[in-house]
């Protein structure tokens, strides 16, 4: 699993659980460029993505810790990765049905990869020069707290109980919502903790149902 550490930040490389990869390194796997027919020499060349560092059960955090791989930390930060793959996955649906909130989602990705750069930095082993690195800024809670406003004016008022439906996008936007929802419990308990920012917390509690424009599923008690 990746996290890569904002450019901006000056931190140039990639966070992996359980190793660090150079972006520099890495540069020639991502350039158009590259021939699939070179040497094995050149192929010999190439880093290799694992490491073999976690075979014993046991991964890195940004500050160069050890931990266990059923650590708190890498759970949450497990679940973040899960949930940016499902905004992922519904941002594709979204584009297919011509959705106009596709860049928010993409954003919204783009400041999970900061939420994980955060997480993976626990402030009990971490120096003044990684928090600086890795701190989460609040602007990103107060402009997604914009986007919940903005689509819930669009919105009728919510009467029922909905279930997870109305079309692929809007299922797999439910999808990313539970993930959301289990994301921010395995954070809240690296907050509490004092490992984290709190506004990490907080982003995760922000989260804007965006709906297809079908017909939603409205729940009806079992006779």
């Amino acid at each position: 699993m990746l996290f890569f550490v904002p450019k901006y930040t000056g931190l140039h490389r990639v966070l992996r659980l359980g190793t660090y990869v150079s972006i520099k390194q890495m540069q020639p796997l991502c350039r158009d460029e590259r021939r699939y027919n070179s040497t094995s020499e050149e192929n010999r060349r190439i880093p290799k993505i694992y490491t073999k560092t976690g075979d014993k059960g046991f991964s890195s955090t940004f500050t160069g810790e050890r931990r266990p791989k059923e650590d708190h930390i890498f759970d949450a930060l497990g679940t973040t990765d899960e949930l940016s793959s499902a905004i992922g996955l519904a941002r594709e649906f979204c584009i297919d049905r011509g959705q106009s909130f596709t860049d928010q989602l993409e954003k919204i990705q783009c400041v999970l990869q900061d939420v994980g750069s955060n997480i993976a930095t626990p402030r009990s082993s971490a120096r003044d020069s990684h928090i600086k690195k890795t701190k989460f800024s609040s602007q990103a809670v107060i402009e997604l707290e914009r986007w919940i406003d903005s689509f819930t004016e669009e919105l009728p008022p919510l009467t029922n109980f909905i279930l997870p439906s109305g079309g692929k996008s809007s299922a797999a936007l439910h999808v990313a919502r539970a993930a959301c929802r289990r994301a921010e419990r395995c954070v809240a308990a690296v907050v509490r903790s004092g490992e984290t920012d709190p506004e990490v917390a907080k982003y995760l509690n922000r989260y804007a149902a965006m709906k297809e424009g079908n017909g939603e599923t409205i729940y009806k008690r079992p006779e």
